[in-house]
């Protein structure tokens, strides 16, 4: 379970109904493929040695026995295998008949699982053979084994004891008290379900609401195997709709009659950060006596799962579409309330034709339109410094004219120019107090409009540059209200095209002109020929990467070593491995050192599930140390 990924599979095989040895060839078959694969983690349908659909078959002893060879021949065909293996089969105990899963791994029989509940409608009719599973711990023998049989059975790796397996049979997910929920409570992080759900119209879409649902409230991955469309016709069909969730996301799934299997890399360290920060889910002690002990982990390396280079962004292009337009929303929506709340005549914003400045300006307007208030009272400052070019300020003031936003340019240049002279800075020291001056004067001029005209300054900074302390303290840090707080710097410029496309004529012709211009605070003078010459991702390093590295780091919880893999997979081909690293050092040790910015920013409003806000998503200390993360991170 390298970098806490577990390999797992759910499988259909083509069985033949009431011919156990035959379907567990057919299951060995694909256990020893699934081997070869490194598959730590795989699951069959309910009654899988058997056939779900044997009717009166099951009450016969020769099958019953049959069954149980099977299963034996099964757990001999993982001796010397590390994967745990689920299996279905009719089991007779205490006089009764149970609808069981057998959990199989190192050669042996682990555990016997029976279903809790029977349905008894419709096509189904599994309580004229079976008992439901009864409360208590029993056992059965198999041969001269003695072999637990109990429904609360979880099933643990040896080497990873915070990872333990739960199983549930068909109906039992389908309950109002699925035992799948006290299975997650106990410590499961992964649930396993063998089922033989028939197929009918709609049922297929209906599982998926359910699977995804039990997997995002019980915060657990969930692998569903369905019996496969060999099971008998008479009165219905099964399909093989084999599915496996990880929290509300499906990873794979076997589509209806397309072949039944289907594999995953579940994310069980994710899990595990997950339940830590959630509050509302609350664990209950576990019987040690109903665990079981298997060697099913590996050290292989996941390979299957598709990284996500931009986490923060969709890629279907109408789901992208569909995502920019609510933020905006919500963007826009508690601007309006703030501004209603406050009385403020009017909204205070710097413009410097930079993206994080544009979308601000762009949320503004919609926020008085909200309002039925003129633009009119939107006063939008241009304040060209040492650094501005004349692209960046002719695009703030083109933009700014489309929008119909009172305009006001104010040079800065010559103020600060004495300000230097004041404090005897010189001038051609272009150092921290060269760049800083800057923009903390530009910050006091907002201020001061803003009382003047009773409005309220509105920021512009984002959620990356807060992450990196890329921001002066007291600066640009500084506002009334934040509106970009929770936004990264990747998902700033597909907000700003999709506004853009929104606004069409004029506007989007400034847009278009804005996302071409490369990222700088231009706080330093352009170069010979009059273009930036101070940008960000120079000095930084790629927001791409450090809007990964923050999610990964505070979304998922991953360690540095994880991350960096991730990272690999997610950009190959674009950054090399040192890259990479350098670049994750740097974001560890500026995230660290910069948290006494973040501690005292101002409100904004948060729009996705990462949040920097000290007042309720991410409290540190500005005292913290990253020594344990820059160690890591240093040494891979």
């Amino acid at each position: 379970m390298k970098y806490q990924f577990i390999k797992a599979a759910a499988a259909s095989p083509q069985g033949k109904i009431a011919d156990p040895a035959y379907n567990a060839k057919k299951i060995i078959e694909i256990v020893e493929k699934q081997a070869e694969k490194g598959t730590e983690l795989l699951v069959f349908p309910e009654l899988s040695l058997s056939g779900y659909t044997c009717g009166e078959l099951f009450l016969q002893k020769t099958l019953l026995d049959g069954c149980l060879s099977a299963l034996e021949a099964v757990a001999k065909a993982t001796d010397g295998k590390k994967m745990l293996v689920y299996v279905g089969l009719p089991v007779m105990h205490g006089g009764k008949l149970y609808n069981c899963a057998a959990a199989v791994g190192n050669g042996k029989v682990l555990g016997f699982i029976p279903k809790r509940f029977l349905p008894n409608f419709g096509e189904y009719y599994e309580k004229r053979y079976f008992a439901p599973a009864p409360e208590g711990d029993s056992a059965v023998m198999l041969g001269e084994t003695v072999v637990p049989f109990c429904r609360d059975l979880l099933v643990r790796d040896v080497s990873e004891p915070d990872l333990m397996i739960g199983c549930e049979i068909c109906e039992d997910l389908w309950t109002g008290e699925s035992p799948s929920v006290r299975h997650a409570k106990q410590g499961a992080a992964v649930i396993v379900n063998l089922s033989a759900s028939n197929e009918v119209v709609g049922k297929r879409e209906y599982r998926h609401k359910l699977l995804a649902t039990q997997s995002r409230k019980n915060i657990c991955a969930y692998i569903y195997a369905n019996a496969g469309e060999w099971e008998s016709t008479s009165d219905m069909i099964f399909s093989g709709n084999d599915l496996i969730y990880e929290s509300d996301t499906l990873l794979g799934e076997a589509r209806p009659f397309e072949g039944g299997l289907v594999e995953a890399e579940i994310d069980v360290g994710y899990l595990l950060h997950e339940r830590m920060r959630n509050t509302s889910f609350e664990p209950v002690p576990h019987d040690e006596n109903h665990i079981l002990s298997c060697r099913f982990l590996t050290d292989g390396e996941p390979s299957l799962r598709k990284v996500d280079p931009t986490p923060f962004i969709p890629h279907d292009a109408g789901e992208r579409r569909e995502q920019a337009e609510l933020i905006l929303e919500l963007q826009s929506h508690a601007l309006a309330r703030r501004l209603s709340h406050t009385g403020a005549k009017t909204a205070v914003i710097g413009v410097s034709g930079g993206l994080d400045s544009t979308l601000a300006l762009l949320v503004i307007c919609r926020a008085f339109d909200l309002l039925n208030q003129s633009r009119g009272d939107v006063v939008a400052i241009s304040m060209p410094g040492f650094g501005t070019t004349l692209k960046t300020k002719n695009n703030a003031n083109s933009l700014m004219q489309a929008l119909g936003v009172t305009v006001r340019t104010v040079n800065i240049s010559q103020t600060v120019l004495r300000h230097f002279k004041d404090i005897g800075h010189d001038p051609d020291d272009l150092n921290a107090t060269y760049e800083n001056a800057q923009a903390r004067y530009r910050t006091m001029i907002l201020m001061d409009v803003a009382n003047e005209t009773g409005g309220l300054v509105v920021g512009t900074g984002d959620l990356s540059e807060l992450a990196l302390g890329w921001c002066t303290y007291n600066g640009d840090h500084m506002s009334m209200y934040a509106v970009n707080s929770s936004i990264p710097k990747t998902l700033v410029r597909h907000l700003v095209e999709a506004e853009a496309a929104r606004l069409g004529g004029r506007a989007e012709v400034v847009l278009k002109s804005i996302l071409s211009t490369e990222i700088s605070p231009e706080l330093l003078p352009p170069d010979e020929k009059g273009n930036i010459a101070q940008k960000t991702e120079d000095l930084i390093g790629p927001y791409e990467l450090h809007d990964f590295y923050l999610y990964h780091f505070i979304r998922r919880g991953d360690p540095p070593a994880k991350t960096l893999y991730l990272a690999g997979r997610a950009f190959e081909g674009k950054y090399d491995r040192a890259t990479l690293k350098k670049w994750l050092v740097n974001f560890y040790k500026r995230f660290f050192a910069q948290q006494f910015k973040r501690n005292c920013v101002p409100d904004g409003v948060k729009v996705g599930a990462v949040s920097l806000s000290p007042r309720a998503d991410w409290r540190m200390s500005s005292d913290a140390s990253a020594a344990l993360w820059i160690e890591e991170a240093e040494n891979l």
